[in-house]
């Protein structure tokens, strides 16, 4: 299955599980069961803008985006962090509200076998996803697969609480619950949010890959060849690495470009979906480039 058919289920499942969550929380009455049916909700906003996301950075390269549409895939994720975080508010309003007038729960047993056949629908679909996502190197997916986990723990919680309730009689302890459901959603989108903005902001590879980069050019040095400068990007599913590559001053250009040839195919072959430009310069010869941290 494709990325774009993933999320496709997620939709799907979303409104599946919605529909057994507010069933829980109808027979209930319990404000956990409602927090846990509202982050069902999220759940189907972000799919849905994930999906247009991963639509939109699949179209190739144009003339207004030369480089292609792969960071529309943060704007997936940054949209659910903030879907995460207003849902999270929204429950603790509604717990703090619980928790000042207790109400007595009924019909535990059924909204509990409601709760826990959604959370085994998100729990399958989730680990499927985020096997996907890893594959595809997809945010978007990574991230609703993420917060499909998240609302996974949320509803095991949820469910051990209402048990608590039900063996001791402490309506106390399901606003509580809650409470602890909306810290851990809050955790969640403080999470995407930031991973969000990482991309956006052209982030650094990670150290594994960039090491594999370095061993890479490392097979092809030697006293007539030098590399530097390597920087490294990232973009959605795109990798990118620049760097400069100093040759012998007598060297035929069609000499340089084979090499340079064979050096791009060596690491786009170590590092999947890498994209590398080489410069060549003669050695003694150096490049002006800006420093980190120089002036702007």
């Amino acid at each position: 299955m494709s990325v774009a058919a993933y999320l496709k289920l997620s939709v799907a499942v979303a409104c599946a599980t919605i529909a057994l969550k507010a069933g829980a929380w109808w027979l209930t009455g319990s404000v956990s069961l409602l927090s846990d049916a509202l982050e069902s909700l999220v759940n189907l906003a972000g799919a849905t803008f994930a999906l247009a996301m991963v639509t939109l950075a699949a179209q190739p390269p144009d003339e207004e985006h030369p480089y292609g549409h792969h960071k529309a895939e943060y704007f997936s994720s940054g949209f659910e962090g903030v879907l995460i975080g207003a849902a999270a508010l929204a429950i603790l309003v509604a717990a703090v509200q619980r928790l000042l007038t207790p109400q007595p729960l009924e019909q535990l047993g059924p909204g509990l076998a409601l709760t826990l056949l959604s959370t085994a629908l998100n729990g399958g679909l989730a680990w499927a996803m985020l096997r996907k996502a890893r594959e595809h190197r997809s945010i978007a997916l990574e991230g609703d697969a993420r917060h499909l986990f998240t609302d996974v723990a949320t509803s095991v919680g949820v469910v051990v609480g209402l048990v608590a309730v039900l063996l001791t009689g402490w309506l106390w302890l399901d606003p509580v619950i809650a409470i602890a459901v909306a810290l851990n959603i809050l955790r969640e989108a403080v999470s995407l949010l930031r991973r969000s903005v990482d991309g956006l902001m052209d982030g650094a590879l990670d150290p594994a890959l960039r090491a594999e980069i370095e061993r890479t050019l490392a097979g092809f040095g030697h006293a007539a060849v030098r590399f530097d400068h390597v920087i490294t990007r990232r973009a959605g599913q795109r990798r990118f690495v620049d760097l400069h590559m100093h040759l012998p001053a007598d060297w035929s250009l069609g000499r340089a470009a084979e090499l340079r040839g064979v050096v791009e195919r060596a690491l786009m072959g170590a590092v999947p979906g890498l994209r590398a430009t080489i410069q060549l310069l003669p050695l003694g010869v150096e490049a002006h480039v800006d420093e980190p941290g120089g002036p702007a």
